[in-house]
Order: C-alpha cells, then structure tokens, then sequence
C-alpha cells in the first residue's frame, strides 16, 4: 500500500484557544466541505470531540454515494486532534489539524491540515490517484482554504 502526504497551512485570526472550537465542531464541517460532494453528518448531536468519538458521514463523490466514519484518536483542546478512517473510500485516512500561535504574530493561528492517505486497490488505486483522486482532494482542501477564511475573517 503506498501512501501519500497532503499539508496545507493557513494563518487565521486569533489565538488558537479561540479558533479550536470551530474545528472541533464536526456540524462546521458541512460548511467548509465543496458542495459537488452532498457531504453530510449523520453522527447526532451533541458529537464530543475527544479520543474515542465516532463520526458517521454520506458523501457523494462522482455520483456514488458513500458513507463514511471515522473515529478521533486524539484531541489536545487547542492544540491539536486528530481523525482517522475506520470506513470509508480509503485504504488509509490519517487526518492531523494542529494549532499554534503564528510565530510571526502571535496574535494569529497558524493552521496546519497534514492527511496520510492511501487508496486501495493497489495499482489500480495509484492510477486512479493519479488520473482523480489527488486533484480531488486539492479541490476540496482550497474550497476548505477559502470557506474557513471566509467563515473565520481571514480575507
């Protein structure tokens, strides 16, 4: 199985005790996921975010509907959580959001998203890595970029 590696980072406004609590909303991840994927929670509220939390999602991607869930392996309120597939399209999904203080303005956050992930399907799953998959997830990541700058008073 060969993984892959996706980083973004993104400068907020803020502290990072300030900003955590819009990520650590699973709700607030329907409002900064691209629309062409019908991305739903379906998990009840209220949903803990703290190690252990299952999260149960319906996706459409290119016409197929998915369900998806993952399960939060760790969470350092403020600092950092961390999700990881137990179900769903990959054949690995490790999701790390980290917070800091922006070291050059201390006043801001700096976000980072790093996603380990791997398809299955072995060659066949690196083609379609190569020919969808990756430019899917760029997509998602920039439509994600903008929302939260939008949602969070980046701009």
């Amino acid at each position: 199985m060969r993984t892959h590696l996706l980083t973004r980072e993104q400068r907020l406004p803020g502290a990072p005790q300030e900003v955590f609590p819009f990520f650590a909303s699973a709700r607030n991840l329907e409002a900064i996921t691209t629309p062409w994927l019908g991305f739903e929670v379906v998990t009840p509220e209220p949903i803990a975010m703290a190690p252990g939390t299952l999260i149960d999602y319906r996706l459409r991607l290119h016409g197929i509907p998915l369900r998806w869930r993952t399960r939060i392996e760790a969470c350092d309120r403020g600092v950092r959580f961390v999700d990881a597939q137990l179900s769903g399209p990959y054949a690995l999904w490790h999701h790390t959001h980290e917070f800091a203080p922006d070291p050059a303005d201390p006043s801001m956050t700096l976000m980072r998203d790093t996603v380990r992930y791997a398809l299955p399907l072995g060659p066949l799953g690196e083609v379609a890595r190569s020919m969808l998959v990756a430019r899917d997830l760029r997509r998602i990541f920039d439509y994600r970029a903008d929302a939260v700058a939008e949602l969070l008073g980046a701009r």
